[in-house]
């Protein structure tokens, strides 16, 4: 027997009635907690990073979302048919109800042409959704990385026709291919002729009587693919990135949708990141600030050197040009920003208070320009009250 799904709405730690912006917060933090990269290894935490994109795959698209809260998970399965088309407003045909199948349910097909043509045109496939987590230096210069996914795709065995190898896709007999079957009742106002969706194909016009045992007669199948992705330079945490055709595939030979990748970004232990700008927090020594100081400055580049002036107060920031993240597909690169904070120095011992005694008795006002500037500020205040 097997295994039963968890809801979606559990997988993701969210309540059913869940807003798109809930949703997508619940996504990214379940998608981080559990993806391979923070966990590897992990057998049990890759299974539940897989019912995460799952359970978001479907609750992030509305109609998918729709037919989840209404049929469950029988609702997103791709062999669901949700009684022959008679689903909402009175049974006028669900995802292929239009105007000129309301006239020709009342009036015979007033309206010109029939709903069946839709039903067996191509049809597009839905989006897939995906999460990297990538390093700030990854995010920040590129790489390669492999996304693992489960799609629905064209069933090999029956090249998507749904019927077994050997025999082929029939005109269904009862309404012969049209997809719909025609009534007609005398009624107090003259004959009638009504249409409705028919029973026997479910509204495709065609029959399979012997179905293919790999997908059941749907022509179509979920696989697990492993998909390469060239992720640019620049790249941004909450940044989506889309791959054309990676999707599920399209039903009558319709396109594929495409994959959309979001991006997570792991914070970095020295650089925090402003589009484009990279900001690093400094510390340097009271010794250094005072006489100023060649000091090794880290980039995403490596080390460089850089030469701060005397007197340099905490809180200064410097700029190193063109040393912060590539603009997506450019070649220039943003700044560096290099922010020093005076450290001052703890546990001195006897003789090194006793220097700093003597050191800061030799000083005057003159040498503390803020310190002079404030007290002259004070006695500006406190003046016409002495």
């Amino acid at each position: 027997m097997p295994e039963q799904k968890r809801d979606y709405y559990e997988v993701l730690g969210i309540q059913k009635g869940a807003s798109e912006e809930e949703i997508k917060r619940a996504y990214r933090k379940m998608a981080r907690k559990y993806h391979p990269d923070v966990n590897p290894g992990d057998k049990e935490a890759e299974e539940k990073f897989k019912e995460v994109n799952e359970a978001n795959e479907v609750l992030s698209d509305p109609q998918k979302r729709a037919m989840y809260d209404q049929y469950g998970h029988a609702g997103v399965d791709p062999n669901f048919n949700p009684g022959g088309g008679f689903s909402g407003f009175g049974g006028f045909g669900g995802d292929d109800f239009d105007l000129g199948s309301i006239f020709e349910s009342f009036f015979g097909g007033g309206m010109g042409g029939s709903g069946s043509g839709r039903r067996n045109g191509p049809v597009r496939g839905e989006n897939l959704r995906a999460s990297v987590v990538l390093s700030f230096e990854e995010a920040a210069f590129g790489c390669k990385k492999e996304i693992g996914i489960t799609r629905v795709e064209s069933c090999p065995d029956c090249g998507g026709s749904g019927a077994a190898k050997g025999t082929a896709v029939e005109t269904c007999p009862h309404c012969h291919g049209t997809g719909q079957v025609r009534t007609t009742r005398r009624t107090p106002l003259g004959m009638m002729t009504t249409s409705e969706v028919c029973q026997n194909c479910g509204g495709s016009g065609k029959q399979i009587k012997t179905p293919c045992s790999s997908c059941g007669g749907s022509g179509r199948v979920r696989r697990s693919r492993s998909i390469q992705v060239d992720i640019p330079a620049g790249i941004d945490d909450g940044q989506t990135i889309s791959i054309r055709g990676e999707g599920n595939g399209g039903l009558n030979g319709g396109p594929a949708g495409d994959l959309l990748i979001t991006v997570q970004v792991r914070p970095h232990e020295i650089f925090t990141r402003n589009g484009t700008s990279v900001i690093c927090e400094m510390p340097i020594t009271y010794v250094q600030a005072v006489l100023g100081a060649d000091i090794e400055v880290p980039t995403l580049d490596g080390k460089v050197q850089y030469r701060i002036p005397e007197g340099t107060q905490t809180g200064t920031t410097f700029r190193l040009r063109g040393k912060g993240i590539p603009r997506i597909h450019s070649t220039t690169r943003g700044d560096q920003y290099v922010k020093v904070f005076v450290e001052v120095p703890k546990n001195l011992n006897e003789k090194q208070k006793n220097l700093l005694r003597e050191f800061g008795d030799s000083l005057g006002e003159q040498n503390y320009e803020k310190r002079k500037g404030f007290f002259d500020k004070l006695k500006n205040m406190f003046k016409d009250k002495i």
